[in-house]
Order: C-alpha cells, then sequence, then structure tokens
C-alpha cells in the first residue's frame, strides 16, 4: 500500500469513527486498531473497531452500527456465572435485539443493515452455499433467518416458530438470557436425540454384520479346528465391534453455531494488516506553576542587568549602550503616534459594545398610562408607557500569545508595536489583559528539586511538553499604569537589542529560542480558563503574534529495553499521519495531518472546539517579499480567494485568511506598520514629493482602519 493510500485509508477510518459517534450520541472512544474483531469496552467506554479496509462502505457502516448497537443497548454484567449458556448462543439473540433496537431508534439505519447483510450473503460469508439449510440446528438457522433471511429460504416447524417469535420479541437483555438458554436446551434436545438415531441405526447395521460373519464362521469349523494358540489368544471381531459401539455412544459435543463461527472467521479476511496502526495521542494537563514565568520576576532580572552595565564604565561614544537614551526616545515618540491608532480602536469597540447593547435591549410596558397618547383611544390600543432596559455589557478580556523565537528577530520590534497598541487600547478601556511569551530558554528552576520539573506526569499517550518550556508572562493589566510603561519600555529595549544585534544587553534567560508554539497552544487549556475565573470575565479572546508555524509534537510511548528488565521505558515518539488527537472531553478526533506545520492548526481547532466564546486570532508581521508565500499556505495560487488577497497585499500591504486554525488571521507588512501615517512634507517639496508622502499616508491609515476594525469586530 502506497503513503497515499495509507493517509487515504486513515482518513476513511476516522469517518466511520465520527459515525460511530453520532449513532452512539454519547461521548463515545472510537479507536481503529489492528485487531480481527471488534469489541467494546463498557467501563472506559472505548470502541475498538478492526480496520476493514477489505470492506465496502456498506458493510463498514453495518458493522459500525452493529458495534455501536452493543455499545448502547448490551449491559455490563457477568451473565456467566449464574447462566450456564454458551456464549454463541447468548450472541445471536443478543444480536437480533440490538439490530431491531438500532432500527428503531434511526430509521435509516434498516436500509444499511439490508444492504450490508445483502453482500455478505453473496459473497457467502455464512459459508452455505453447499449446505442444506433444513438440517441446521434452529440457532444455525435463526441467525440465518434474522441476518439474512431475506435472501435465503428458510422453513420453521411448529415448535421452532415458537422459539424465533421469541427471539424476535425480546426487549431486555433478561429477556436475551431466557430465551437464549432455551434455544441452547432445544438444539441440545434436537442434538441427543439425533445421535440416539444415528447410534441405533449403526449399532443395527454392526449387529447384521455380526450376524452374517458368525454364520461364515460355522460353516468353516475344519479351518478353525487348525489355527495355533497364538491364533486362538487373538480377540474376536465381536469383540472389537462391540468396543467400537462403545466409542460410538461417547456423547459428541455441545451443539455450536456454525454460521456464527464462519461469519466471525469471513469478517476478519477483511481486515488488513499493512501499514501502520492508529496512534491516538491526548493532551497532557499542565501544572501552570511549572511553566508561567511571574511578570515581576522577568522585569526584575531586567533591571538587575542593566544597573550592572550601567556601573561599568565605558569609553564607547554611543549613549544607547550605556543608559538606553535613544531607545527610550524612540518609544517615547512610537506612544505619542500610536495614540490616534488607540483612540480608534477605543471609539470602535465603544460603537459595537453599545450597539450590542441595544440589539439586546428588551422593552415592556409599565402599566401606568401616557397622557400624550390619550387623544388616539379610538384608534389606539397602546395607551400605556414602556421602559427599555438595556443588557448589562459583557466583561471582556484578552491574553497575547507573543513569539520569542529567533526568526523573529527582525521583526520583534515592528510585532511589540502592534502588541503595545492593542495593550494600551486593553488599558484605555479598563479590560484586563495578559501577556505571555513562548520560550525554551528561560532558566526555571524548581525551587524544591533545585532543576527543571515536567509540568505533568508523564503517560504513554500524552503529548510530550518538553521540561524547558515557558510562558514569560511579559505584560499584565495587574500592574499600575506606571509600572506597566516601564514594563513596555524594557520590551522595547530587548526589542531593539534584537534588531541591532547587541544581544549582550538581553539578560538571561530573555534570549530569543527556539518555537514552542505548540507547546504554548496547549499551555491555554489551562491558562484561558484561569484568567476568565481570577477576572470573573463573560468573554476572553486570545491574540497569538507569530512569524511561522512550529515544528510538529512528540508522543510518549512506552518501549521495553532490555537493561531495563521488566519495568518499561517510557520514551518519546514522532507524530505521523497516522497519529490523531483525541480530546475525551469534546469527544473529538482530530487528524494530525501529513505535514509538520498542521500541528498548530490542529491544536487551534481543538481549542475552539473547547472554548467555544473566545476568538482565536493570529497576526503575523512579516516581510514584504514573504507576503505571497504566507498566503500560498492557505490559499490555492489559482483561486478567486488568492487573487482577492493578493491584490490587498499589493494595495494595502495587509490581509485577512479565514481558513486556518484562527478565527482570523491578519498578514501585516513590517514596512508599513514602520511608516508614519501623518502628512508630513518639507516646505521646498515638490509636487511629487507632496504627492508620494499623501499616498503614503492614505495607505497606512487604510490598513490599520481596516485591521483594527476587523479586529474590534472579533474582540466585542
Amino acid at each position: 500500500m502506497s503513503p497515499y493510500e495509507q493517509i487515504t485509508m486513515v482518513v476513511f477510518h476516522e469517518i466511520k469513527s465520527q459515525l460511530a459517534k453520532l449513532l452512539a450520541t454519547e461521548d463515545l472512544v472510537v479507536e481503529h486498531k489492528k485487531v480481527e474483531t471488534a469489541c467494546f469496552n463498557v467501563h472506559t467506554r472505548v470502541l475498538t473497531l478492526p480496520m476493514w479496509e477489505r470492506a465496502s462502505s456498506e458493510v463498514y457502516d453495518m458493522l459500525v452500527g452493529h458495534e455501536v448497537g452493543h455499545a448502547l443497548y448490551t449491559p455490563d454484567c457477568d451473565w456467566y456465572k449464574e447462566r450456564k449458556i454458551p456464549p454463541q448462543f447468548v450472541n445471536v439473540v443478543e444480536d437480533v435485539r440490538i439490530e431491531k433496537l438500532m432500527k428503531r431508534r434511526y430509521a435509516g439505519i434498516s436500509k444499511t443493515f439490508y444492504r450490508g447483510y445483502s453482500e455478505l450473503a453473496e459473497e457467502d460469508f455464512f459459508q452455505i452455499a453447499d449446505e442444506n439449510i433444513d438440517l441446521m440446528n434452529l440457532a444455525d438457522k435463526a441467525n440465518l433467518y434474522f441476518k439474512i433471511g431475506s435472501f435465503v429460504n428458510i422453513s420453521f416447524n411448529g415448535k421452532e416458530q415458537i422459539l424465533i417469535s421469541k427471539i424476535s420479541n425480546t426487549e431486555t437483555f433478561n429477556d436475551v438470557l431466557d430465551v437464549a438458554e432455551e434455544l441452547y436446551n432445544f438444539c441440545k434436545q434436537e442434538q441427543e436425540s439425533q445421535d440416539g438415531v444415528e447410534n441405533q441405526q449403526q449399532q443395527d447395521g454392526d449387529s447384521e454384520e455380526m450376524g452374517q460373519e458368525q454364520s461364515t464362521e460355522n460353516d468353516s469349523d475344519s479351518d478353525t479346528s487348525k489355527k495355533s494358540d497364538a491364533d486362538l489368544n487373538t480377540p474376536s471381531y465381536k469383540q472389537d465391534s462391540e468396543e467400537s459401539v462403545d466409542m460410538d455412544m461417547t456423547p459428541d459435543n455441545e451443539p455450536e453455531v456454525s454460521t456464527m463461527n464462519n461469519l466471525e472467521e469471513a469478517i476478519k479476511e477483511l481486515v488488513s494488516h499493512d501499514g501502520y496502526e492508529n496512534v491516538y495521542v491526548e493532551l497532557p494537563k499542565l501544572n501552570l506553576k511549572r511553566i508561567i514565568v511571574p511578570n515581576t520576576e522577568i522585569h526584575d532580572r531586567c533591571e538587575e542587568t542593566w544597573n550592572i552595565y550601567n556601573e561599568i564604565e565605558t569609553e564607547d561614544p554611543n549613549p544607547y549602550e550605556s543608559n538606553f537614551s535613544i531607545v527610550d526616545g524612540q518609544y517615547s515618540k512610537f506612544k505619542r503616534s500610536a495614540q490616534k491608532e488607540v483612540n480608534y480602536l477605543v471609539k470602535e469597540f465603544e460603537c459595537k459594545k453599545a450597539a450590542d447593547s441595544y440589539a439586546r435591549a428588551a422593552t415592556a410596558h409599565t402599566g401606568v398610562l401616557d397622557c400624550s397618547k390619550l387623544h388616539t383611544y379610538k384608534y389606539n390600543e397602546d395607551l400605556f408607557k414602556k421602559v427599555t432596559t438595556l443588557a448589562d455589557g459583557k466583561n471582556h478580556g484578552l491574553v497575547f500569545v507573543l513569539d520569542w523565537s529567533g526568526s523573529m528577530s527582525n521583526v520583534m520590534l515592528d510585532t511589540l508595536k502592534q502588541l503595545f497598541n492593542l495593550v494600551w487600547f486593553c488599558k484605555k478601556v479598563n479590560i484586563p489583559f495578559e501577556v505571555y511569551a513562548f520560550t525554551n530558554e528561560y532558566p526555571l528552576i524548581d525551587e524544591v528539586t533545585g532543576c527543571r520539573e515536567f509540568a505533568y506526569e508523564k503517560k504513554p499517550g500524552l503529548f510530550y511538553i518538553p521540561e524547558w518550556f515557558s510562558m514569560m508572562n511579559m505584560l499584565t493589566s495587574k500592574v499600575s499604569g506606571k509600572v506597566l510603561d516601564q514594563q513596555m519600555k524594557n520590551l522595547f529595549r530587548i526589542a531593539y537589542s534584537f534588531q541591532k544585534n547587541c544581544f549582550y544587553h538581553v539578560p538571561f534567560g530573555l534570549g530569543l529560542s527556539g518555537t514552542p508554539l505548540n507547546e504554548a497552544m496547549i499551555s491555554l487549556h489551562q491558562i484561558l480558563p484561569n484568567f476568565k475565573k481570577e477576572n470573573k470575565l463573560h468573554k476572553v479572546q486570545c491574540v497569538v503574534l507569530t512569524d511561522c508555524e512550529s515544528c510538529s509534537l512528540r508522543f510518549h510511548r512506552e518501549f521495553n529495553r532490555n537493561h531495563d528488565g521488566d519495568v518499561p521505558f517510557i520514551g518519546t515518539a514522532n507524530i505521523s499521519y497516522n497519529s490523531f488527537l483525541r480530546d475525551r472531553k469534546t469527544g473529538n478526533t482530530y487528524s494530525c495531518g501529513d505535514g509538520w506545520d498542521k500541528m498548530t492548526d490542529v491544536l487551534l481547532h481543538n481549542l475552539r472546539d473547547n472554548f467555544v466564546d473566545t476568538n482565536f486570532i493570529g497576526i503575523r508581521v512579516i516581510e514584504p517579499r514573504d507576503g505571497k508565500a504566507f498566503i500560498r499556505r492557505y490559499c490555492n495560487i489559482y483561486s478567486a480567494e488568492y487573487t482577492k488577497m493578493e491584490n490587498s497585499w499589493k494595495k494595502i500591504r495587509s490581509f485577512t485568511i479565514k481558513n486556518s486554525g484562527y478565527h482570523s488571521y491578519f498578514g501585516l507588512s513590517s514596512s508599513t506598520l514602520n511608516s508614519v501615517d501623518e502628512f508630513e512634507v518639507d516646505d521646498d517639496a515638490t509636487k511629487t514629493q507632496i504627492k508620494s508622502a499623501f499616498v503614503k499616508s492614505l495607505n497606512s491609515k487604510k490598513m490599520n482602519k481596516k485591521i483594527l476594525g476587523e479586529f474590534i469586530s472579533l474582540v466585542v
């Protein structure tokens, strides 16, 4: 099987998994494994299905529907301890009951069972082509009758018809046990009776043969007198015949349902053992104390580092390297210029918030007459005063996730500028916020052990989150405005250092690292609800500022190593096309995809399913030359959507992607963010220079208003 065919079958299996969940109408865990028969664990609610790759879609649906029927209606009880009934007979009756209940629950599934069993009958899965059905025991005939009775002729006598009716009328599992026991006893009696007849016939035949032989011996007495002593001591034929009869009289084994055995063996032939087995991975629950670096710790580290540099005398004439005067001046200039965008955000937010409030307004009569309407009493029945009650506005909150990886060095300053605009907006409208930067460089040491610890308990089947992963709490709304301004200035200094390649001014642990974006997405499962609970919020929005996708994750897996003895070693393995993210909370399963860059979107879709009231917004500041490549990441180059975004990129250097894991993924040009949107020209400027400055300012305003307007519509 080619890799493409394997991927196709993996997707096909997961589609059938969704079918099983829909039929079960519960949070079933469905797994496709390399097993020969389906099974359902009633304790863990895990339905394990074989990989029936050789089965048609109709047969596959029929088999899935049958197994879901067992999951829904077959109880978890140890019936075999009280009832001495062979399981095959219970299965025959229980299959009839659960399929009847499934047809009763889903009217359309009757056609699925009909078509599936029709195909099984045509391909002789029950192996009855050369058999006389009338000579089969009642259990076999009942199994055929209720499964493929529409395609074969099966007749019953009076006693058999009574049992068939009882099987058809079972409603509870206790009914199944009672009828199965009656069916078993009936088949056993029929088999004993038939064996008795066959044994009697055989005995009669043996007696006739012995009589003929005795007559022959009497006619040859002379020959008998010539036998030697050895011949006389040899047992007679009669004795041998008696021993043979005694062996034949031994009771046979219990009655069996051969058609069920044949069906099970034939279905096993549909299972393919080629390719890789599906792997199901779950998210670990992280201990936030082991991954979040406190806000005060980060900025205390900054102050300590820069105080040391200020105490060191240097002959370098560049004042930036001694007291950051230049970079602090640029920060102040940017802060002043950003007020227009911040004010625009505030205005749009208040307008949309008020509109939302009025849309949910309720109008009611007060019961007090409106005197201004009394003169209209002849033709107007509405003479009472009305009162309009505005719904309370919802409390909003924002969580920002900042990419602190090495690839961000050239655009970090521009990205921070966009972030600062949103932070100032939150501060101005009193929206709680937290800014986290993901990294795997910060030395977050456990106070007890003195080393880095995993933020979760390692178990097979969990995503692997490296112990050096951290979420640095860069900014927070919990501090005063003065402290927040200093903290933003600290980040501006660090980003300026990245841009100027002055990395020796970056505090230890705050340097750029790899891109643990996927790990950050997993940590949001704990960060978002905690933030919402602490601030007593109605709506929480999440904004991710990054420049790329992250590498695929790994997952924990047990390995048996010879030098470990009997203790299994929990190592890690790669995520591949046969891997699936399984969320027991929502009951959803997500294919991890066939590319390393698909994992981030998978985790985002999982977040969206878990936090349905949260909008996940992506902001990507990119170099002008990389814009089209980013668009191609999500749009076919020949599609109308690609043309639309390409034109938007050419005109205003921005676009919005709607088909990614984010609700909206904004692409912003770093060159446009660097430009000043104020219309400024020299006194002696030419007409061409004036026109160029005006167009530049206009385009910048277009981009800002378009992006900011879309952003506000998402966070309200």
